[in-house]
């Protein structure tokens, strides 16, 4: 059927045609029923199981009042439960809204009100934040949820929701049933709002749809090598879009197998990568070093490995090399992204880790990647400029936020904010964030330059470089370092090193040695809370040299 505006398909057609997120789960479960889907702790199921635990909690939250197009918070580390409770709103055509457990109740008082919640899905050990939350945003919410068994009155256990009705724990849910809601979801309607951290006072809330997910799904599987027979290790919080869409996502797509930890711990990594067979395994480079450094790395069996990912930051040039050394049959990918890309933008493949070390590789399958001046203009191959992208991936907008979502997408392109060069071969080298690009005495210094330099330092383990304000220099080169254990470091050998290495206005001023860096729980190095502490400690007196 047609009109004037073209084709109009019927309910039965669109239903005929339909892609959604739910839909990706029950294909894998009727394609492959009886194989393991997801592992946590002690929980085995297989696909038909995970199947119909989601139905059976999606249908326990529509009998509590859930709707298509509800916003509904998720707020716990990774579980079971969170997997549930994703898949079981997007069958209901609700709009999932994960938040960084880290959060205070004023910070999560903020995306409530903003995203306008209705609900919320709570770990046990997070309600009590969580009821914070709601009261200091002055709401009431439609329902609250638990996972886990320690929940505060009030709260219903969403592990009975999902529970089967021949349950003693659900026998009194008449709705505990494993059949599929009948709900119409297009490709096209949000299923998800990511708050980035961003560097604004507020985060922005971008809008995924089932169609940019799926396509970069599709750029991930593709680029990064993925299958079915893959057994993967999920450590990384799942409320951030790399591990959740970038990883676990996929693997039930494709029917891999998913095993779900609840943090990054090394030794627990470790330990399952031996115990379950795990071939593949996503960690931003910090979480690398910390296995590299872990006693247990060459205790382990891990010649099962391989596939490995990283992101979130490049990989220090000296710690790609050792993870070559003492994993040889490692794959490596570089995935390089951000949250309104779905996250996956570019990827560098295995074949040009060394070839191309430092690089962000290529536009990924079903992305166009360029750099461009300040008026759009693509720049000259080598030139420094901003790295912009367009294609399916792309987030539908930024929720009620229709001037940053045209400032972003000014020019029929998004607009990353990363500085970035594009070499003759079209491999996309980041220099850095605009915000961490520090100009020093009328000089633009690349962060991630000076840390590759300190990196190859032998006693370093890990490094971060920032800007602090000076009153002299504009912004003057600081430097914290982590010291490998049984080494030791001074500030000074540090400044020394890079003297030798790099230009006097390139070389750190101020250099500290600090047991740890400072991360939030995706593994990124939170160089706010170290030019916060550093720029306390800087004085008009500081070294002019």
């Amino acid at each position: 059927m047609t009109d004037q505006h073209g084709w109009h398909p019927a309910p039965d057609q669109a239903i005929a045609r339909r892609n959604s997120l739910g839909d990706l789960l029950r294909r894998s479960a009727a394609r492959d029923p009886d194989k393991l889907a997801l592992v946590f702790g002690e929980r085995r199921q297989s696909f038909a199981e995970l199947d119909a635990t989601v139905n059976r909690a999606a249908n326990a939250l529509a009998a509590r009042g859930i709707e298509r197009g509800d916003r509904v918070l998720l707020l716990a580390h990774n579980s079971h439960g969170f997997v549930v409770a994703y898949f079981a709103l997007a069958r209901l055509g609700a709009v999932s809204v994960p938040v960084n457990f880290m959060l205070g109740p004023d910070e999560i008082a903020y995306v409530l009100t903003h995203s306008g919640a209705v609900a919320v899905i709570a770990e046990d050990a997070l309600c009590e934040t969580a009821d914070r939350a709601w009261d200091a945003a002055g709401a009431v919410p439609r329902l609250k949820a638990a996972i886990g068994a320690s929940f505060p009155d009030g709260w219903l256990d969403f592990e009975a929701l999902h529970t089967s009705a021949d349950a003693s724990s659900a026998a009194d849910l008449p709705d505990a049933n494993a059949a599929e809601p009948d709900v119409p979801v297009a490709d096209d309607d949000p299923v998800q709002i990511m708050y980035t951290s961003g560097t604004e006072s507020r985060p922005k809330g971008a809008v995924m749809t089932t169609r940019n997910l799926v396509a970069q799904y599709t750029s991930a599987i593709v680029s990064g090598d993925m299958s079915a027979s893959d057994v993967e290790v999920h450590a990384l919080p799942l409320y951030h879009c790399a591990q959740l869409h970038c990883f676990l996502t996929p693997d039930i797509q494709l029917g891999a197998t998913s095993i779900i930890l609840p943090g990054a711990d090394p030794a627990t990594i470790l330990r399952t990568i031996e115990q379950e067979g795990v071939t593949k395994l996503f960690c931003p480079p910090t979480v690398w070093i910390a296995l590299l450094r872990h006693p247990d790395f060459d205790t382990r069996d891990l010649g099962t490995l391989r596939k490995g990912y990283y992101g979130a930051a490049a990989m220090p040039v000296e710690v790609l090399a050792e993870l070559r050394g003492r994993l040889p049959g490692l794959r490596l990918y570089n995935f390089y992204g951000q949250t309104e890309m779905s996250p996956v933008a570019t990827v560098l493949g295995p074949d040009d880790q060394e070839r191309k070390a430092g690089s962000a590789g290529r536009a990924a399958l079903n992305v166009e990647t360029r750099v461009v001046d300040d008026e759009g203009r693509e720049v000259p191959r080598g030139e420094i400029g901003e790295i912009v992208h367009r294609g399916p991936h792309t987030m539908h907008g930024y929720w009620n936020d229709p001037e940053r979502t045209a400032e972003a997408f000014r020019g029929g392109w998004f607009h990353s904010g990363d500085l970035g060069t594009m070499d003759d071969e079209g491999y996309l080298r980041v220099v850095d964030r605009k915000k961490d690009m520090i100009k020093t005495g009328g000089e633009n210094v690349a962060s991630r330059e000076v840390e590759e330099t300190v990196y190859q330092h032998p006693a370093v383990a890990e490094v971060a470089v920032y800007g602090v304000p000076h009153p002299y220099w504009i912004e003057m080169v600081c430097a914290a370092v982590v010291v490998k254990p049984g080494m030791e470091l001074t500030p000074q050998e540090v400044v020394d090193f890079c003297r030798a290495r790099l230009a006097g206005f390139k070389t750190p001023k101020q250099v500290v040695v600090v047991p740890a860096l400072p991360k939030n729980p995706s593994g990124k190095v939170l160089k706010r809370e170290l030019r916060d502490a550093a720029s306390a400690a800087v004085s008009a007196s500081a070294g002019t040299d």
